[in-house]
């Protein structure tokens, strides 16, 4: 809310009516340079790089 309010300078109205898809999108432009969302070759790569200790192979394997 402080983000839309202070620095987006969103009315109440304006911002009640937005979706959440919406606001993300709107504050979006106040994180310059925000990393995207991995690509799924390289969150395979961390997933064998790091694998969950508790993981049901190794539980049930």
């Amino acid at each position: 809310m402080a983000a839309a309010f202070g620095l987006l300078r969103l009315s109440p109205k304006d911002f009640w009516s937005m979706t959440p898809r919406e606001l993300e999108r709107a504050i979006s432009v106040l994180r310059p340079g925000a990393e995207r969302p991995p690509a799924r070759a390289d969150l395979a790569a961390l997933m064998r790089r790091f694998p969950d200790a508790n993981s049901l192979e190794k539980r049930h394997g």
